[in-house]
């Protein structure tokens, strides 16, 4: 008994261990672009001002928010986890998922509207732009792009938890999976409170 408790904490542990070693390996992937981007803006100060005015701040600031709250409701369910209310976790991370989804649709418009106004990598209006803006909107494009598809996997990671509570896999004693989960929501939430004031907030 003792010995098959002794695995399920080595279990846990290496489990936490390799989602903290691949958080670590996404932390330095946006780090290489957030290096780019302060290089390129000591550069390009002036060009990046102007393409940062053809943002949407209020989105911008939307979305923050958005994801702010649902970092709060990931953080909750873990917590009902623990103390024995399933329900109650499935509830919060059903709301996560929409606030994901909410995320998700204002990037749409946002992106929408960028590409009506065909300011999008190799388009006309993009080639005839000073150099420094064709970088901005580069960078955004390239971010924004990749933080978007961070939040579609985090979302699917939480829909296969909510699967998993409803099924009763993850209980008080095991919810690693779970938890797992929780950690790459907030690196989501994490990365887009840097871009949020690199992107729509440049003077």
């Amino acid at each position: 008994m003792e010995s098959t408790k002794l695995n399920e904490y080595t279990d846990r542990d290496t489990g936490k261990l390799g989602m903290w070693l691949f958080l670590f390996t996404e932390l330095f992937l946006f780090g290489g672009l957030f290096l780019v981007y302060a290089v390129m803006r000591t550069k390009y100060a002036h060009d990046f001002h102007l393409g940062a005015l053809e943002l949407n701040a209020f989105i911008g600031t939307a979305n923050t928010v958005v994801l702010l709250v649902s970092s709060m409701t990931v953080a909750m369910s873990l917590t009902a986890i623990q103390t024995n209310n399933p329900s109650k976790a499935f509830g919060l991370i059903l709301i996560t998922v929409f606030l994901a989804i909410i995320f998700l649709i204002n990037k749409y418009f946002e992106w929408g509207h960028k590409i009506e106004l065909k300011l999008y990598p190799g388009s006309d209006v993009m080639r005839s732009l000073p150099h420094g803006e064709i970088m901005f909107f580069g960078l955004y494009f390239i971010m924004t792009g990749l933080h978007a598809l961070h939040v579609i996997v985090g979302a699917v990671l939480l829909i296969i938890v909510m699967f998993n509570l409803k099924s009763g896999s993850i209980t008080q004693e095991h919810y690693l999976l779970q938890e797992n989960a929780a950690l790459y929501w907030h690196l989501v939430d994490l990365i887009w409170i840097f871009l949020f004031p690199l992107l729509y907030l440049v003077t």
